[in-house]
């Protein structure tokens, strides 16, 4: 005979952060065979279109955009720069950092990732709207407890 869990420990799916973890996940493999032809990774992808954005950035910089360790960046941004993705520059401004710049390989291949962005809302239900809320209600949420 096994004992009942307490009534007020929730189950694994009617906790919030295991549906934004498992939706992570979800999200990754939905993404994962849409990249595999341009030959990109997920981080890969959310670099060239940060890049795309804002071209030129700082190491740090981008990092505190992507919400990723320099320690994790650095050997993401290596590989890209030996696949001709992007070119690592002094910063003429500090020469303790450097800026990430995208080449014209780099920019022509973040142009095809970013059509990916209609694959994925069409396998996501198709309702942008819907999408475009819930971001926003993920966003809000996230700039909550970072502000903890």
């Amino acid at each position: 005979m096994t004992n009942a869990p307490p009534p007020d420990i929730p189950d694994t799916p009617d906790l919030l952060c295991f549906a934004i973890y498992s939706a992570n996940h979800a999200l990754t493999r939905l993404y994962r065979p849409l990249l595999a032809p341009l030959g990109l990774t997920y981080p890969q992808y959310l670099v060239l279109i940060s890049l795309y954005h804002a071209d030129g950035q700082t190491v740090g910089a981008l990092g505190q955009r992507l919400d990723l360790e320099t320690n994790t960046l650095t050997p993401l941004l290596k590989r890209m720069e030996v696949a001709g993705f992007l070119s690592r520059v002094p910063n003429p401004e500090d020469d303790r950092s450097r800026l990430v710049q995208l080449s014209a390989k780099g920019r022509d291949l973040a142009v095809q990732a970013g059509e990916i962005t209609a694959c994925a809302v069409e396998e996501m239900g198709g309702d942008l709207q819907d999408i475009l809320d819930l971001r926003d209600r993920v966003n809000a949420l996230r700039a909550q407890m970072v502000a903890k």
